[in-house]
């Protein structure tokens, strides 16, 4: 008889890279909440400007995620086990006790780092993503009781494809080639080359993404492997709190942008289908598909799109939609202007309402900061705005559709306590009630804003509210003064053209 997913935990030691990750944060409270039997978790950590691996691992358990766990099980933290290191170092720059440790030890492996910046160099992406993964791999190669390693894709590895299958799709170019080429080649050379060798993915996290995929399946062979491909990765659906996110990526930079008035139009489609995971379900499919994995042990690489493909349909526009009026609802306490814009589906007219209503009124209030003595910033902003609208924005004009019958298969593979404990069923999501939360998370974790504050965060937002109508009637006013002031010389324009046009000969 098959043991429960708690059974095959128990007494289990386990690794994670990535821990202090968006994903990895939430994999370890989760495994430490619902696998009380599990032995150890491993936390790969490295020093990070200026702030050492010890004092990493105690923000990290200080953090509100853990929260609920603290109040109930303060104890399980001993369960953690720092071991300092660096993917970018060789051999992960393991002590060799904790090296020595980690390949008698250890037995499951979540590999979730990774440089998830879409416009970073292809060097940095290479290094980052490509060549770190294949220094976990060597580590996991001579693990003594390693039953599985879980790597953490995503299902954009391949955004040339309108159809993603779970599996294998071989790189266009070699990984060991690519890892070659960065080592030796200069940057200026190297980025003359990038667009070439990443096409046609749309940048280098895609780009590294589907090569690195590549070299882990090759490792399949030598012991068990399961790669998910989480789509776009949100915030938390239930647990350990409701809408918690703590990072400005994807979705959630655009509900805070917009929310302060910052972001007021964006190129979309708004009849395409938003595949968008919220992050405990990623993390609940992790431990499943490790779990299945390890007991089937399959003689090759196992893929897992962790996707809605049409499990919930909610396109773009129904999502912004909702999310406009929670942003309302739940307002922030400081923004430059009361919240405005919409989608748009031609790219031409999305760019002229870039111009006309954020970067010229971002030059205006700088030209006022510079005559009052301030620091000016706003142009700034907005053009970090513009280029990270303009890297989102290729997946918000264009549809997937990821197949994901192993990714559901895996509810079938456990029990329905199990199925309750590590839930992955989407299909019965309430949206409305999922973004409501969603914003009151962003709002909390991300813009730090206090939930005590919300009554005086909605009298601002209602100021700002008159305020911008205020001055619509006013712009308006002046637009229509200035044309009824100069009507006679439109008039005239247009009499001379009549008759120039007029006198004009055929031959």
């Amino acid at each position: 008889m098959a043991p429960t997913v708690g059974e095959y935990y128990a007494n289990k030691n386990v690794l994670i890279t990535g821990a202090t990750g968006f994903v990895g944060k939430i994999l370890v409270e989760k495994l430490l909440r619902s696998c009380p039997e599990l032995n150890t978790i491993y936390l790969l950590l490295r020093q990070k400007k200026g702030v050492s691996s010890e004092e990493r691992l105690r923000d990290l358990i200080s953090n509100k995620l853990f929260n609920p766990l603290r109040a109930k099980q303060p104890e399980v933290f001993t369960k953690l086990r720092l071991v300092a290191g660096d993917i970018l170092e060789e051999e992960l720059g393991l002590s060799n006790d904790d090296r020595q440790e980690l390949q008698r030890c250890c037995h499951v492996v979540f590999h979730s780092a990774a440089c998830v910046r879409f416009d970073q160099k292809l060097k940095d992406a290479v290094n980052l993503n490509t060549t770190g993964t294949l220094r976990v791999l060597k580590l996991a190669e001579k693990m003594e009781n390693l039953e599985v390693l879980v790597h953490i894709s995503t299902a954009y590895c391949r955004c040339e494809l309108d159809v993603l299958e779970e599996k294998l799709y071989p790189a266009v170019h070699k990984p060991a080639w690519i890892m070659d080429i960065v080592d030796w080649m200069d940057d200026s050379m190297l980025d003359y080359l990038e667009p070439k060798l990443i096409a046609p993915e749309p940048n280098t996290y895609a780009y590294t993404k589907a090569i690195t995929e590549d070299m882990v399946a090759e490792y399949g062979k030598k012991f068990p492997v399961a790669i998910a491909r989480p789509s776009i990765v949100v915030a938390s659906l239930k647990e350990p709190i409701p809408g918690w996110v703590d990072n400005l990526n994807g979705p959630t930079g655009l509900i805070i942008g917009s929310g302060k008035g910052v972001i007021r139009t964006m190129h979309c489609e708004p009849s395409y289908l938003a595949d968008a995971m919220p992050v405990d379900v990623v993390v609940n499919a992790c431990i499943l598909l490790a779990f299945a994995t390890a007991i089937e042990r399959p003689q090759e690489a196992k893929f897992f799109n962790v996707t809605m493909s049409g499990a919930l349909r909610c396109t773009w526009g129904e999502m912004i939609r909702l999310g406009e009026y929670w942003v309302n609802m739940f307002p922030p306490t400081m923004a430059l202007w009361y919240p405005g814009g919409s989608i748009k589906s031609y790219w031409l007219w999305h760019q002229f309402c870039l111009v006309t209503t954020q970067l010229i009124p971002a030059y205006l209030i700088d030209v006022l900061l510079f005559l009052l003595g301030k620091k000016t910033f706003m142009v700034k902003v907005q053009e970090r705005i513009s280029h990270g609208l303009d890297v989102l924005q290729y997946y918000t004009t264009k549809e997937w559709y990821f197949k994901n019958t192993n990714f559901i298969a895996l509810r079938s593979k456990v029990s329905e306590a199990d199925n309750e404990t590590f839930f992955t069923d989407v299909s019965k999501v309430d949206v409305n009630d999922y973004l409501k939360n969603y914003m009151i998370g962003a709002r909390e974790y991300c813009c730090k804003e206090d939930p005590s504050n919300l009554e005086r965060a909605r009298k601002l937002h209602n100021i700002r509210y008159y305020v911008d109508r205020v001055t619509r009637c006013i712009l308006i006013f002046l637009l229509c003064w200035f044309l009824y002031s100069y009507a006679h010389v439109f008039t005239a324009a247009i009499e001379y053209l009549d008759v120039s046009l007029k006198n004009i000969s055929p031959y």
